[in-house]
């Protein structure tokens, strides 16, 4: 692992895991440039919404592990495919279900000097809604 892969995977493992949001002061540049639906903005906005996101995920599912399943660089973008695991024992998407979840989690993010300074987010949030019992299960 590369030491610009590892500021993706400490976000993951460090912030959405555990739910510390101090992670988030450590590793994205002040100037951020967030791209992820629901979290687009930029500096101090962005910094806020991910922040926020970091801890509403925790509080819904506190047992959040991730597995980084793949990972790549080209310059200073680094790519990561991860997967998550957890309970729904909280709020999250609605009211708790106790239901397990597993999804995908793809992000990319340009780093410089140990910082993300801009970032893409793609998870899976249909299989979690799915999962969560909010949308019914396609049949066949």
């Amino acid at each position: 692992m590369s030491e610009q892969t590892s500021v993706l995977e400490r976000m993951l493992h460090e912030g959405f895991a555990t739910g510390d949001t101090d992670i988030v002061d450590e590793l994205c540049h002040p100037d951020l440039i967030e791209h992820q639906f629901g979290l687009s903005g930029v500096g101090a906005e962005a910094i806020a919404k991910v922040k926020r996101a970091i801890a509403e995920v925790h509080r819904g599912m506190p047992d959040l592990q991730f597995t980084i399943e793949d990972a790549a660089e080209s310059g200073d973008v680094v790519w990561i495919r991860a997967e998550g695991t957890a309970t729904n024992t909280g709020p999250f998407l609605g009211p708790p279900t106790g239901r397990a979840v597993r999804f995908t989690v793809i992000d990319i993010a340009r780093i410089r000097d140990g910082r993300i300074v801009e970032h893409w987010g793609v998870p899976d949030r249909f299989a979690i809604l799915m999962r969560l019992g909010r949308i019914p299960m396609p049949v066949g």
